[in-house]
């Protein structure tokens, strides 16, 4: 196992702190405002890197969520996925999810300082990712703490003539600290529901889904959704405080998970919908041409 040591980055303006551990995968491990924390921990980070059950605040990379197979087409490649291979890990349908990043060891930090931090991962140089994503290029994320908001750039930049499908997602998880779940309200813009089969695979129908806010009492959430409007605003408030998830561009997909047995939500940002993979429904980074994502959390 990689030897997990933390970063953690300052607001030099608050109280609040970021952590992010580069070894295992570049996943948010914490957003904290003194001894408050506003990440749900789950199962922790041991949990994460030895099995892939995520926390915090995970990269969900090359593809967010499900593929309803394993194997797909994209840009005149023919792949097919193997569990257990590759970093190719599966549900409990046998389908693939959340990537191959999942606590990836192999990101290389560029730049750090207080409140910011860069790392990169060379997909073109590393045969065994590009098994499963064909697609060379170089990613990059830049995190940086500042004003209370923690900011998560992430850039695809191609190195081949081969154009990059753009299907990943972040799954950062919520809590208001101090405050039960029943007390917790979720404000969401206007956007397209995508309900989905049993196995969590959109069935092709959608139907509007009106913004506002509703209560998380006795209320339960595992929901695709696109046309998610660009600077798009998700709220989680309770007692007096607030964490506010801003999609600034790049996302016009977005997943709303919230089972009744944890206190936390998922808001989780994508690249494109569930499964859009294996559906071309997606947009792409072309050769000298990076395409960059950027989301935001507040929390007040």
């Amino acid at each position: 196992m990689a030897d997990l040591e933390p970063v953690t980055l300052r607001d030099p303006s608050s109280s609040m702190t970021a952590t992010f551990v580069p070894t295992a995968g570049m996943i948010g491990t914490s957003l904290a405002d003194g001894d408050d924390e506003f990440l749900g921990q789950r199962r922790g980070l041991d949990a994460y890197v030895t099995a892939g059950k995520t926390m915090g605040i995970p990269i969900l990379y090359p593809w967010a969520n499900r593929l309803s197979a394993s194997d797909y087409q994209s840009n005149g490649a023919v792949v097919s996925l193997t569990p257990g291979q590759g970093g190719v890990r599966a549900d409990e349908h046998g389908l693939p999810i959340h990537g191959v990043l999942a606590a990836y060891p192999g990101w290389q930090v560029t730049a750090q300082s207080e409140n910011t931090l860069t790392a990169t991962v060379d997909f073109g140089a590393m045969p065994e990712l590009l098994a499963a994503f064909p697609f060379p290029h170089v990613l990059t994320q830049r995190v940086a703490l500042a004003g209370r908001r923690l900011t998560i750039e992430t850039t695809v930049t191609p190195t081949a003539s081969a154009a990059v499908p753009l299907c990943f997602g972040y799954h950062p998880y919520f809590t208001i600290p101090g405050v039960p779940r029943d007390e917790w309200q979720l404000t969401t813009p206007t956007m397209r529901h995508l309900p989905v089969d049993g196995r969590g695979i959109p069935t092709g129908a959608h139907d509007d889904w009106e913004g506002g806010t509703r209560s998380l009492q006795s209320v339960t959430y595992d929901d695709g959704f696109d046309e998610v409007p660009e600077g798009a605003v998700f709220s989680l408030a309770g007692g007096d405080r607030r964490v506010d998830v801003v999609f600034e561009t790049g996302y016009p997909a977005a997943q709303l998970f919230a089972p009744g047995t944890d206190g936390f939500i998922a808001i989780e940002p994508m690249a494109a919908p569930t499964d859009a993979l294996r559906r071309g429904d997606y947009r792409s980074a072309m050769p000298e041409k990076p395409s960059t994502a950027r989301f935001s959390i507040t929390v007040t």
